[in-house]
C-alpha cells in the first residue's frame, strides 16, 4: 500500500479532533444540537488552519444516520460513502479551476433536484475568491435562497477579495492561526502513534516555522522524519533539514554588528552558505530574534509572548543589555525591508552582505535611528581614548568660521574719488547698460591694494562677465572715470556668499555711511 501523508492520515474525523479552533467548533455544535443550521457558511482564514477539514465534518455530520455531539458516527453507510467520496450529497468544488459562469449554472440547476438519500445537499467551494465577478453574481440568488436541503459553505485565505453581496448573504467563521503549544503538543501525540523518537525542542521549532498551520506542521514534521529515518529526531537534525541557523549563529552575528565588525559579519555569512542554509529563512529567523531582543529590551515578564526555553530567554536578556533600543528597531527595519526583497532576488547573498555592512556602517544611512547610531559610535571612541578626527568638510567650516572670525581691518583712509563714486553708486549703476547694469546691481564695493576701488562679485556669470572678458572692465572704468573726471582703476573680485565677503572684505558703503552719520 502506498505511503500516505502524515496531515492526510492524521486529519480530523471528528468536532474534537480538531485543534485550534473552539470558538468555531462550539458553534457549529450548538447550531446542530438545536437544529439552527443556516444554509450558507463562510470559512476563512490562513492555510492549514483547518477550513475544508471542518467543512467535510459538518457534512457528514448533518447527512449522519447517528450523529452525536463529537460529530459524525464515521459508521453508517452515509458517513461511509462521504469519506470514501462515493456520495452526491457532499459536492467539493475547487473554485481556482472551476471560476467561471458555466460552472456555478451548473450548480445552480443541480440545486433544483433534491437528494436521492440523505437530508442534506453540502456545496464545498473552496478557495472561493477565485471566481469570476460573473459567477458571483450567477451564484448570488441562489445562495440567498437556496431550497430546504441545501448548504454551502465558501471557504477562502483571502475574504477582502469577495463581493460585499456574497459576504452579507453567509454566516462569517474566522479560524484563527493556531499557537505553538497546540501544534506541539498535536506533533507530540503524532509521533508517539508512529513510533519516532523526537526532541520536544525540534518538535517546538517545526510549530514555530509553520507559523500558526497545522498542515505545514505536519508537512515539515513528514519531511524531517524522512531525511532522518529510523534515527531521533534531535533539533540539530531538524535544522539541517529545514536549512535553518540556531541563535547561536544569531547572537555570534549581533556582537559582529555591534562591535562594527563588517568582515566578521561576512564570514558569518560565508559559514552559513557554505553549511547550506537557506538565505530567506536566515533572513526571517533573524529578524524574529531582533524582535524577541526589542520585546526583551522594552518590558519585563514576557515569557508568555516569547516562545523560548529558559535559557534562551535568559541569554537573549544578557545580550539585549548590550545594544540601544533606537539601535535594535534600525537593524529590524533594515531586514525588514530586506526580507521583501530577497525573496524574488537574484543575488540573495549580496543582498544580505549589503543589508550586513549597513548595520555595521550607520553612515551609510541619514534617518534618525542612524545618525543616533552614529552619534552613539563617537562617543564610544571619546571614551575609548580614541582621537576622532573631523571630516574635510568639518575642516573647512572650522577654518571659514575661524576666518570670519578675524574681521579685515578698516582702511585708515579712503580716497575722496572713491568715496564720490561709492555714495553715488546707485545712480553710476542706472547710466549702465544690459546686461552691465544687472550685473553691477549685485555687486559689493570695497577697497583694493594702491587704493583702488574693488568691485566684488558672486561667483557666477557676472564675475565671469568682467573677468573673463577684459573689454567690460575697461569699459566699466570708463564709465567711472566720466562720473568722477579722473582715470579710476578697478579690481574685480569674486566670493561665494554674504559670508565670505564679510570675512575678506570691508564693505565701503557702510563705512561711508557711518562717517556720514557721525558728521551729521
Amino acid at each position: 500500500m502506498s505511503y500516505t501523508a502524515l496531515y492526510r492520515k492524521f486529519r480530523p474525523d471528528t468536532f474534537g479532533d480538531v485543534k485550534g479552533q473552539d470558538h468555531i467548533v462550539t458553534t457549529l455544535r450548538n447550531q446542530l444540537k438545536a437544529g439552527r443550521i443556516g444554509h450558507a457558511y463562510l470559512f476563512t482564514g490562513t492555510r492549514g488552519t483547518g477550513k475544508t477539514t471542518v467543512a467535510k465534518i459538518f457534512a457528514r455530520t448533518v447527512n449522519c444516520e447517528n450523529p452525536s455531539e463529537d460529530g459524525p458516527c464515521g459508521e453508517c453507510r452515509s458517513c461511509r460513502a462521504i469519506a470514501a467520496g462515493a456520495s452526491m450529497n457532499v459536492i467539493e468544488i475547487d473554485a481556482a479551476s472551476n471560476n467561471g459562469v458555466d460552472n456555478i449554472r451548473e450548480i445552480v440547476e443541480e440545486v433544483s433536484y433534491s437528494p436521492a438519500e440523505g437530508k442534506y445537499k453540502v456545496y464545498i467551494i473552496d478557495e472561493v475568491h477565485m471566481l469570476s465577478i460573473g459567477a458571483f453574481n450567477a451564484l448570488l440568488k441562489t445562495l440567498e435562497e437556496p431550497p430546504s436541503y441545501v448548504i454551502f459553505i465558501l471557504a477562502t485565505t483571502e475574504v477582502h477579495k469577495l463581493p460585499v453581496t456574497i459576504l452579507s448573504r453567509c454566516q462569517r467563521y474566522d479560524f484563527r492561526r493556531i499557537s505553538i503549544d497546540i501544534i506541539a503538543d498535536r506533533l507530540k501525540e503524532l509521533t508517539e502513534a508512529e513510533d519516532v523518537q523526537v526532541e520536544e525542542k525540534a518538535l517546538r521549532y517545526i510549530a514555530k516555522t509553520a507559523d500558526g498551520s497545522m498542515r505545514d506542521a505536519l508537512s515539515l514534521l513528514d519531511q524531517c522524519i524522512a531525511f532522518h529515518l529510523g534515527a531521533e529526531l534531535t533539533y540539530d537534525r531538524v535544522l539541517d533539514v529545514l536549512g535553518a541557523v540556531d541563535t547561536e549563529v544569531f547572537s555570534r552575528l549581533l556582537r559582529s554588528v555591534l562591535d562594527r565588525d563588517a568582515l566578521g559579519c561576512i564570514r558569518l555569512l560565508e559559514e552559513i552558505v557554505m553549511q547550506g542554509r537557506e538565505l530567506t529563512q536566515f533572513v526571517t529567523d533573524f529578524t524574529w530574534y531582533l524582535r524577541n531582543l526589542m520585546l526583551v529590551k522594552s518590558s519585563d515578564n514576557l515569557e508568555d509572548v516569547i516562545d523560548m526555553s529558559t535559557d534562551n530567554l535568559r541569554r537573549l536578556k544578557e545580550e539585549s543589555q548590550l545594544a540601544q533600543l533606537d539601535q535594535i528597531v534600525r537593524y529590524i527595519r533594515i531586514f525588514s525591508e530586506l526580507s521583501g526583497q530577497i525573496r524574488y532576488a537574484a543575488q540573495k547573498r549580496i543582498l544580505v552582505e549589503i543589508a550586513l555592512i549597513k548595520l555595521c556602517r550607520p553612515q551609510m544611512e541619514v534617518d534618525q535611528e542612524a545618525v543616533l547610531d552614529r552619534i552613539r559610535q563617537v562617543e564610544e571612541k571619546v571614551e575609548n581614548g580614541v582621537v576622532v578626527s573631523a571630516s574635510s568638510s568639518a575642516v573647512r567650516e572650522t577654518e571659514r568660521a575661524g576666518a570670519a572670525a578675524e574681521k579685515p581691518q578698516l582702511p585708515k583712509a579712503i580716497p575722496d574719488d572713491v568715496k564720490q563714486i561709492v555714495a553715488s553708486w546707485p545712480a553710476i549703476v542706472g547710466g549702465a547698460g544690459n546686461p552691465m547694469r544687472v550685473y553691477l546691481k549685485s555687486a559689493r564695493l570695497s577697497l583694493g591694494g594702491d587704493n583702488r576701488l574693488m568691485v566684488v562679485l558672486e561667483d557666477g556669470v557676472g564675475s565671469d562677465y568682467f573677468l573673463q572678458h577684459p573689454e567690460n572692465r575697461e569699459q566699466l572704468e570708463k564709465l567711472l572715470s566720466e562720473f568722477s573726471g579722473k582715470q579710476i582703476q578697478v579690481n574685480v573680485q569674486t566670493v561665494s556668499g554674504q559670508q565670505e565677503f564679510e570675512a575678506a572684505y570691508v564693505d565701503l558703503s557702510q563705512v561711508i555711511r557711518m562717517e556720514i552719520e557721525e558728521e551729521d
